[in-house]
């Protein structure tokens, strides 16, 4: 409903890491990821799909493996070929072992599509500096990989027989959002309101990130939504409870965000 631009809650401190986990977005789906990097949306021959599905075999979340432990015995191998049903992607015995939990974190780092990267990265440039400010590097890193992992298993856990994969930092960042909520509620954000034009508004970071949790809340019950079987909202959901459970300790010493100064919603503001 809303597309946020910028808040205005300068950080003390540069958010290294933040910079890192977006640098590292960008280069994992751009350097290493195969099929998806030359089209904007995603995806492009036969040939590029198939190495797609292999690679994310490999380095994905998978469900059932997670919880049983119950590896495939055949798998993507990258390949085309012509079956009885036309050509189509290979698949055969792994070459390869995977190891269920460390896939949970290099799935964070995986993305579908530019879409899918760059809406991640827009949440994560916003909203990250501030939690790692008021967090510390280390902190905010260690934070970052255990919603990460509360994501996954999660999801896994309500899906344990699924064995589609799992891909994406938008549950961890879905932890920095809830985090965010927390620390900073009345932080003013700069939106974009899709209304015949985009209109820029300043919104306090309770409606914003109120207004998301509660969509995406809508959208894992299958509501509203035609691409649920797609798109893991519930994980983004227990992200976003996650991150908010592990920030509600540091609530009380959080130094409030500047007034802002400026017209908001025509009047001057405080």
């Amino acid at each position: 409903m809303v597309i946020p631009v910028h808040d205005v809650n300068p950080a003390r401190r540069t958010p290294w890491v933040t910079y890192a986990l977006l640098t590292a977005g960008f280069v994992v789906f751009v350097v290493l990821t195969p099929g998806v990097a030359g089209s904007p949306a995603g995806g492009g021959d036969l040939a590029d799909l198939c190495h797609l599905q292999a690679f994310l075999d490999r380095y994905a979340v998978v469900p059932q493996e997670l919880i049983h432990h119950r590896m495939p015995h055949l798998v993507p191998t990258g390949d085309t070929g012509v079956g009885p049903q036309g050509p189509g992607c290979v698949i055969g015995p792994p070459g390869y072992g995977k190891s269920p939990e460390l896939s949970v974190l290099t799935a964070m780092f995986l993305h579908g599509g530019w879409l899918h990267l760059l809406g991640n990265m827009l949440f994560l440039w916003i909203f990250g500096n501030n939690v790692e400010d008021r967090m510390g590097h280390v902190r905010f890193l260690l934070f970052y990989v255990v919603c990460g992992y509360a994501v996954s298993y999660g999801f896994a856990l309500l899906n344990a027989d699924s064995g589609e994969p799992l891909i994406g930092a938008s549950g961890a960042i879905a932890g920095v959002l809830g985090a965010y909520l927390v620390l900073y509620p009345k932080a003013r954000v700069w939106v974009l309101v899709p209304f015949l034009i985009f209109l820029p508004l300043r919104l306090p970071a309770w409606i914003v990130l109120g207004m998301w949790f509660v969509l995406q809340a809508v959208y894992s019950s299958g509501q509203g939504v035609t691409d649920a079987g797609t798109v893991a909202y519930v994980a983004h959901v227990v992200g976003f409870v996650a991150g908010m459970l592990l920030a509600w300790p540091l609530r009380r010493g959080t130094p409030p965000p500047p007034e802002p100064r400026g017209v908001l919603f025509g009047r001057r503001a405080r």
